[in-house]
């Protein structure tokens, strides 16, 4: 969460997840609405804001990130904030900055349109989410509006640091490979390394992991700490995968 404690130490932490392993970093914009954050980043947000952080300062943040590193930069925020800025300026914004990626999980498939091509104009994907309860024709759909990758949430709710995974959640991923051919990222509850292990495992593409890491930055603040965490957790990620046949066929 961008600005929590302040976004010099933001900054600290971003560059600590990246030596212990992340493949791609996910600033969030704070907000007072966060509809899809549990305790954890919504107490992160709240934090945030009252150190002063607007959005904008955020998008500055991405861009002193962007000048020390090549790892894939994504912003996760919701729709009010980037109608406060207007469409055209945030997409403008975010792609000067060198953003990859924006997430608005806020956003409808059929009311994103407008965000995602603004976006996509400058470069920058717009990532979709996929729910559990999600049918399969409306997650092609998704899927064939989302850029960059398919960010599938794990389970119902919001996010937040769990005990368990769904058992479901193989069959969901298996399912989904079918009808999309972007990367599934899942999310939403990976909490351990041996969630990691076990997403990897069920066939997932990335693993996006939030609030274990926001709630250890906030206990800790320290960086060295949450880059020996990072590291921890991506120790899952070194098991034997099953290939997805659309992925092959693609190429990635």
């Amino acid at each position: 969460m961008a600005g929590d404690p302040d976004l010099r130490m933001t900054e600290s932490l971003a560059t600590a997840c990246e030596a212990g392993g992340a493949d791609v970093l996910e600033l969030g914009i704070p907000f007072s609405d966060p509809i899809a954050d549990g305790p954890v980043i919504q107490a992160a947000g709240q934090r945030a804001l009252r150190a002063g952080t607007r959005p904008r300062d955020v998008v500055d943040l991405a861009a002193r990130i962007r000048q020390r590193t090549e790892i894939p930069l994504i912003l996760m925020t919701y729709m009010n904030p980037v109608l406060a800025m207007g469409v055209p300026t945030f997409a403008d914004r975010a792609a000067s900055a060198g953003v990859d990626g924006v997430i608005v999980p806020d956003l409808s498939l059929e009311g994103s349109p407008e965000v995602r091509d603004t976006l996509e104009a400058l470069g920058v994907d717009m990532i979709q989410l996929v729910a559990p309860s999600t049918p399969p024709a409306r997650a092609a759909a998704i899927s064939e509006s989302s850029r960059g990758f398919l960010y599938v949430v794990a389970r119902y709710g919001t996010t937040g640091v769990r005990s368990n995974l769904p058992e479901d959640l193989r069959g969901r991923i298996t399912a989904l490979h079918r009808v999309s051919s972007l990367p599934l990222g899942v999310g939403f509850g990976v909490t351990t390394g041996d969630h990691v292990r076990a997403v990897a495992a069920a066939g997932a593409d990335g693993v996006v992991i939030g609030s274990s890491i926001v709630r250890r930055a906030a206990e800790r603040r320290n960086a060295e700490d949450v880059r020996k965490f990072v590291a921890e957790l991506a120790t899952g990620l070194a098991v034997e995968r099953p290939t997805s046949p659309v992925l092959r066929d693609n190429n990635r």
